[in-house]
């Protein structure tokens, strides 16, 4: 987790403000794998690349503990503004050199993370501080999206593939693995106790600025905005005058249907 390409200020409150909290449909399948295989008490969740929270909070219910760890001090930051979770607490750290004892986590996750990881070295600890039975949960979207408004959905859909296929030269070799599943850390995790979940779908009611604040969000934008800082603003502005005008409104607050398709992978150590 040493690639920096979340340490702004500026990006990280444009993520904090504009990623999606993965589905709930997602989270009761980890933690019914987590009960299935390890059983009660969740003491510690320890969620790495946690960025600005989003899956550190989603998992705060359900167990005595949630730490995340990232290594962009701008995103922590941000995620440390957001109250209401009193078991939550955030560390600056990488996934392949955790603070966390021997044997001391329940279940440890990375939502749109683990793609960054240094895979072997990332194992090694994983299998280092998991508990006995416990649990891996490495989630992220694939690259499937759409767009839905009444009858110009597939026109909708278009343009936001034409945008990927601009930041397609800026997008790293770390991201493609993202959108692919991980299928070779799936392949490296030591654990015979494994198994992958494909394709569970997210419907989002989103507005049209939220749509284009998500794509403001990716890593290959602001990699393309350091180079093209003017043209990258006249990109966000054009596909957002395009969609209003396919829409036929002309407020970016308007409604429309997003989905988004998630893979997870889990693992459970063994006894």
């Amino acid at each position: 987790m040493t690639h920096r390409l979340f340490d702004g200020r500026e990006h990280a409150s444009v993520y904090q403000k504009y990623r999606f909290t993965p589905p709930d449909e997602l989270k009761e399948m980890i933690l019914q794998y987590l009960d299935e295989k390890k059983g009660k008490p969740h003491t510690l969740a320890v969620d790495l690349g946690c960025g600005t929270g989003q899956n550190s909070r989603l998992l705060a219910p359900y167990f005595q503990e949630v730490v995340g760890v990232d290594i962009s001090e701008c995103q922590l930051k941000e995620a440390m503004a957001v109250p209401g979770h009193q078991n939550v607490s955030y560390r600056k750290g990488t996934a392949e050199q955790q603070p966390f004892p021997d044997n001391s986590v329940d279940l440890l996750t990375a939502a749109s993370a683990a793609h960054w990881f240094d895979q072997q070295t990332f194992l090694a600890e994983a299998n280092r501080i998991l508990k006995a039975r416990g649990c891996m949960a490495l989630l992220g979207p694939t690259d499937k999206t759409t767009l839905h408004y009444q009858a110009c959905g597939d026109r909708l859909t278009g343009i936001y593939e034409e945008v990927e296929q601009v930041l397609l030269p800026y997008t790293s070799s770390q991201v493609a693995v993202g959108y692919s599943g991980l299928a070779g850390l799936y392949s490296a995790i030591p654990f015979p106790d494994k198994e992958r979940i494909d394709s569970v779908q997210q419907s989002l009611s989103v507005s049209l600025r939220d749509v284009v604040g998500f794509i403001e969000s990716w890593s290959m934008f602001q990699t393309y905005k350091a180079e093209h800082p003017h043209t990258a603003e006249d990109l966000l502005l054009n596909t957002q005058k395009r969609l209003l005008k396919e829409m036929g409104v002309t407020s970016p607050d308007t409604e429309i249907e997003m989905k988004l398709h998630y893979y997870c992978i889990l693992a459970s150590k063994p006894a």
